[in-house]
């Protein structure tokens, strides 16, 4: 591959025009601020980002029911990530009950092994992780054990996305994670220009070079620059883990309406595992009250540097909202290395 000095070079002489493209991946984005990577692109290219950090977009109702289970005396497990977004009542983190960070669903399994309390898991991520929740529960774990399902699937927010408009993007970075497990195959279906990129700045440089080439010679298909961890169909054995325990479901994102088949929920055979009808909880909309634009950085027509409440009132210390919380959210990645250049 041609290094960092090489790419840079190539994207200055080849942008002509202006140029936005989206990548939905709180990775990518961590891996652009933190390496100054807009401060060396040329001024009209532009990467906005979209809703790429699964705790940011995960609505404030299921945060709400994950703080119900706790008021039911259930032991609540999650990442550490989902501590501190506020809910309607407060946060996991200062809810003051039996809230516990763990690893990954394993993690949680073996707490209910250790326990006769009824064990939630708050089970959030996008095709990344589904795979090793699957597998578990196909592991017949215990009768105490259950989850509350609040993982999202990135396509169908693409076609949100791209019927919208909101953005103007000339096309989209994809996923170098989830695209381990799903592959591309199924974005072919957008016109657009489309790139898997990897995580380090040279990878990102090669994505967008490729995905301008693409604009200027009038092609839309998807181009792997990641091939070293991303093949077109993906992981045959994961996918089919996925589809085994899940069904697709209409289900709202934060910032987004309700997306349609953009959601998974257990299958019927894996009800007893559901813990909305184990404890007969319902997921509400709670309609947005405070200052925080996170639903615009969301969908890539804002930046955090546009709230008027960033590195203020909210900070990583004091989260209004959930892009201040997660290592993935875009206010705490910029509030941590925006100013930093190569």
């Amino acid at each position: 591959m041609a290094t960092g000095d090489e790419l840079k070079a190539a994207l200055h002489e080849i942008v002509d025009r202006n140029y936005t493209f989206m990548h939905i991946c709180g990775t990518h984005e961590a891996a652009i601020a933190r390496s100054g990577l807009r401060s060396v692109l040329p001024e009209g290219l532009h990467i906005v980002m979209g809703p790429g950090c699964p705790v940011c977009i995960t609505p404030q109702g299921e945060i709400d029911a994950a703080l119900e289970f706790v008021e039911k005396g259930c032991i609540v497990a999650t990442y550490g990530d989902l501590l501190r977004v506020p809910g309607t009542k407060g946060s996991l983190e200062s809810c003051g009950g039996d809230v516990r960070v763990v690893q990954g669903v394993h993690k949680a399994v073996e707490i209910a092994k250790k326990t006769d309390k009824e064990v939630v898991f708050i089970s959030v991520g996008f095709e990344t992780t589904v795979p090793t929740v699957a597998a578990t529960l196909l592991s017949h774990p215990p009768e105490n054990f259950s989850i509350l399902s609040c993982h999202r699937l990135v396509p169908p927010a693409m076609k949100w996305l791209l019927e919208q408009g909101e953005a103007s993007l000339d096309g989209f970075l994809l996923p170098g994670h989830v695209c381990v497990v799903s592959g591309y195959e199924e974005y072919e279906q957008f016109p657009v220009p489309q790139v898997v990129a990897g995580f380090e700045p040279e990878d990102i440089l090669l994505g967008l070079l490729m995905l301008v080439k693409q604009v200027k010679e009038g092609r839309h298909e998807v181009e792997n620059a990641y091939p070293r961890a991303v093949c077109r169909e993906g992981n045959p054995k994961a996918k089919a883990l996925i589809s085994e325990v899940f069904d697709t479901v209409d289900v709202e994102w934060r910032g987004f309406p309700v997306i349609p088949k953009s959601g998974l929920a257990l299958k019927d055979e894996f009800a007893h595992y559901d813990a909305r009808k184990k404890f007969g909880i319902e997921i509400k909309h709670v309609e947005k009250v405070s200052g925080c634009i996170c639903d615009r950085v969301l969908r890539g027509i804002a930046q955090p540097t546009d709230c008027k409440l960033f590195g203020k009132v909210c900070t990583p210390r004091t989260p209004v909202g959930p892009c201040m919380v997660s290592h993935e959210g875009a206010c705490k990645i910029w509030n941590l290395y925006h100013v930093r250049h190569l």
